[in-house]
């Protein structure tokens, strides 16, 4: 359990603080993350890392003359945001291009394409290489959809070394991309984690077992045996691995990592039992380390790595290099500090304030908004406002979903992100922007702040509603209708993903089609109850939208419902497919609250401009939190 902290939600704010002061002789902080406090004499290609926090020594602590110039450091087990990653690679750049290198998982890769695709439509090259060297994660068939675990430090460190020896990026890149090809893990606990602020574990392991294929984030793993002796482990450990031998190589680096309670004493003495074991396979260890260099929290449990060395690979992983937590021989030339070399990380200001902290390209300020835009600016504000509150108070809920296959950051990422959106639209609204500005500035701050793959997906939610609402009119029901269908296009591309997969998707389809039936009166054969209003009264468009959004809220509340009976084939979850039937997915449970809030609004907004009439028959009466109760406990 994690027993230091003040507010969990400033959990990682207080600990980059704290370590870019403790390590100025290597990192300074920038706006998302941390960058080396020194430089060569001369210019190289830089290598950018990241990913969540909660993983010392990666991502910071592999900052450093021979290793990464920078990381950005996302929330706890969340993936950086797409303007952390930016700000770390604008603060890195040298001029000879950028390197990303991260592990595979479905946030950081959303994340860092988007910075990729920004960063060179600013003229800036850049490259990535992405970690896959987790051997239960995925067959060998499909090993572009493994995930990376402590493999991360091979690629960081072959990446680092290649450009400290002045090569060009499509050169790093190549070695990097050999050094993944070359590198397999495999990673076994006995307990789970538990998050700052939790009372509970992520997962846990029954007493007398031992779980293989786990996760760093919390994931539990693919399955559990009895626990083994110091032998046995070794033995799975190493024959498991030389099965997956990648290349002829007999010459291989051992890396034994513990993920957080298991400490180095015991390590030592199942490296002990490891050794001779890859020597009686016929394989020569080559600088072989034992130690914490990917861990998971307090998890109690461990993962090897094996590195097939060839003669390109093998001086760069024996060059020297020197970081916070990694350190190995003696540079000829020395490194000159830079400027700052004791500012402080910001990586996570409280919400509204990072965004402004981070350099990013110029925005045209948008045009002079009409009265009505303006208005409709205000409303969009409160009604965020109301959706934050609602996620907040299913955060916990949320969370519990995720935790099931996942690692269990669903409710905090979208309590955080929905929070600096609301935040953001409040000031845009009051600076008299108009809707689509003011829907636009909010999914910029969901994405910056709530990080991780649903933090990426709002904003690109949001950004696609945006367009909705442009002009100086309200916009009609069919125009909103156009923007959710455009929305839902725009997520299944960003996403890559389409109904029945178990995602966000399973919801928004179904919604946006609800609603477009309803509000363009296609299909719809249903008769108002007596006295109720019709879209044909005087109250015009309200009533047609609040109509619309009831019914496609409670649509989306059953189809995120019917998730439950899906296995989960995106993200995280996919390696745990079967394990999360039975538990509804919490992003289209996410989704389905959001558009409860909305429909609610909706309907308060009818009555307020009526005389009293009967409630509409579909008005929304249970919020998608009571139902992924109700499907839990089914």
């Amino acid at each position: 359990m994690t027993r230091l902290f003040n507010d969990p939600n400033d959990f990682v704010a207080d600990m980059s603080r704290g370590f870019a002061l403790a390590s100025s002789r290597w990192v300074r902080g920038v706006p998302g993350g941390v960058v080396r406090s020194t430089a060569a004499d001369e210019p190289t290609v830089s290598l950018v890392i990241g990913g969540g926090s909660g993983h010392f020594p990666a991502f910071s602590g592999l900052v450093g003359p021979g290793l990464a110039h920078g990381t950005a450091m996302g929330n706890v087990f969340a993936s950086p945001s797409t303007k952390q990653i930016a700000s770390v690679a604008r603060a890195c750049d040298q001029g000879r291009g950028i390197l990303f290198s991260y592990g595979n998982y479905a946030g950081d890769v959303l994340n860092f394409d988007q910075a990729q695709t920004q960063l060179r439509s600013e003229g800036i090259d850049v490259s990535t290489v992405v970690v896959t060297d987790d051997i239960f994660s995925a067959p060998v068939d499909e090993l572009e959809k493994r995930r990376g675990i402590a493999g991360d430090l091979v690629i960081f460190k072959i990446a680092g070394a290649a450009a400290e020896s002045g090569h060009d990026l499509p050169e790093v890149e190549a070695l990097a991309r050999r050094a993944n090809q070359r590198t397999r893990s495999i990673g076994v606990a006995f307990s789970g984690c538990t998050l700052p602020g939790a009372d509970a574990p992520l997962f846990t392991v029954p007493d007398g077992q031992m779980a293989i294929g786990l996760g760093i984030h919390g994931e539990p793993g693919i399955d559990e045996v009895p626990l083994p002796s110091a032998v046995q482990l070794a033995e799975l450990l190493v024959s498991r691995l030389l099965a997956e031998a990648p290349t002829s190589s007999h010459r291989v680096v051992p890396i034994l990592n513990g993920l957080g309670t298991v400490k180095y004493e015991e390590l030592y003495l199942l490296y002990g039992l490891i050794h001779p074991r890859l020597a009686e396979a016929g394989l020569e260890v080559v600088d072989p380390e034992v130690g914490e260099f990917c861990t998971s929290f307090d998890m109690a449990g461990l993962s090897l790595t094996l590195l097939w060395l060839d003669e390109d690979l093998e001086p760069l992983w024996s060059a020297p290099c020197s970081s916070a937590a990694f350190t190995r021989g003696e540079f000829a030339s020395g490194h000159r500090p830079t400027a700052f070399t004791t500012q402080t990380a910001s990586t996570h200001l409280q919400p509204g304030t990072a965004r402004d902290a981070s350099p990013t390209t110029d925005h045209p300020d948008p045009p002079p908004a009409s009265a009505t835009s303006q208005h409709l600016g205000r409303e969009i504000s409160v009604v965020l406002t109301r959706i934050a509150e609602a996620l907040d108070a299913a955060a916990v809920e949320l969370g519990r979903l995720d935790s099931i296959a996942g690692d269990g950051d669903h409710g905090i990422g979208m309590q955080r992100g929905s929070k600096a959106a609301a935040l953001a639209a409040g000031e845009a609204a009051e600076a008299g922007l108009g809707a689509s500005a003011v829907i636009s500035e909010a999914g910029e701050a969901w994405g910056d702040v709530g990080g991780g793959t649903s933090g990426a997906i709002w904003c690109r939610v949001l950004s696609a509603l945006a367009h909705g609402f442009s002009g100086d009119l309200t916009p009609t029901p069919a125009a909103v209708s156009a923007a959710l269908t455009d929305t839902l296009d725009a997520v299944r591309a960003f996403g890559g993903v389409d109904v029945g997969e178990k995602t966000l998707v399973d919801a928004l389809a179904p919604l946006a089609e609800e609603f477009a039936r309803i509000a363009l009166n296609t299909g719809n054969t249903e008769t108002p109850a007596p006295g109720a209003v019709t879209p044909s009264s005087d109250q015009g468009d309200i009533t047609l939208f609040a109509q619309a959004s009831a019914r496609a809220a409670r649509v989306a509340t059953r189809a995120a419902e019917s998730t439950a009976d899906m296995a989960a084939r995106r993200g995280r979850a996919r390696t745990h497919g079967e394990r999360s039937r039975g538990t509804p997915d919490p992003g289209a449970v996410s989704l389905a609250l959001v558009a409860t809030e909305v429909a609610d609004h909706l309907e308060r907004r009818r009555r307020e401009t009526s005389a009293p009439h009967t409630i509409p028959p579909n008005a929304v009466t249970t919020r998608p939190a009571d139902v992924s109760r109700k499907a839990a406990r089914s």
